[in-house]
């Protein structure tokens, strides 16, 4: 994820500063196992990839030193992963 990151920052010139410094925030922290701008980019937002037990520890460590860095706040909306796709065994009736 550290690679992609680079490679849309650098070469396509896709992010900008206040995703770098996500990213390199991401990258310091233990239990982060990759991070990368994720959406259209100039000024869109990061993906980060977290040991569940490191999660609290990387919120904080985002929240504070992404406002030390730029005086701006940031939001983090936390996600978990899930089972994924499956059949559904009956179709939904929309407009009931």
């Amino acid at each position: 994820m550290y690679g992609s990151h680079e490679g849309l920052s650098h070469w396509y010139e896709v992010s900008c500063p206040e995703l770098d410094i996500l990213v390199d925030i991401a990258r310091q922290q233990p239990g982060v196992l990759g991070a990368r701008m994720m959406g259209g980019g100039f000024g869109g937002c990061t993906i980060n990839l977290v040991r569940e037990e490191a999660l609290e520890a990387f919120t904080d460590l985002i929240i504070k030193q992404y406002k030390a860095q730029t005086g701006k706040d940031t939001y983090l909306h936390v996600c978990k992963i899930q089972n994924g796709t499956s059949i559904v065994s009956k179709a939904v009736e929309l407009n009931k």
